[in-house]
């Protein structure tokens, strides 16, 4: 008698291993520590520094529309102002954030990498 046998594809089998690896838990790996710890001081410092980025652009347009469209002179020059200032300190405050978030994170990534380099 004669037997029907189906094997999957390697590609078939190659979904199959993915999808599965989605659904098993995993073991926390220490580079993948070491990455995530490492993404996570510039998180922070981009995250504060768009944000105050973004108002001061925003107070910017609103002072330069208080001179173009109402007509406002004096306080939309104020205003405008202030949002020079807002824009000027995006990147200083970057750097800052960015500099005290890799100290106070500086022991773990330190003792990472010994363990990974033993």
């Amino acid at each position: 008698m004669d037997k029907f046998e189906y094997t999957y594809s390697a590609k078939q089998q190659e979904e199959i291993k993915r999808i599965r690896e989605k659904y098993v838990p995993r073991e926390p790996d220490k580079m993948e520590q070491l990455r995530r710890l490492d993404a996570s001081v510039t998180r922070k410092s981009t995250m504060i520094s768009l944000v105050v980025g973004i108002i001061g652009v925003l107070t910017l347009g609103v002072g330069m529309s208080c001179c173009m469209v109402w007509n406002v002179f004096a306080p939309g020059i104020i205003i405008g102002l202030v949002g020079i200032v807002g824009v000027a300190l995006a990147y200083p405050l970057y750097v800052r954030v960015t500099r005290k978030e890799r100290e106070k994170i500086a022991p773990q990534i330190l003792h990472l990498t010994e363990e990974l380099l033993k």
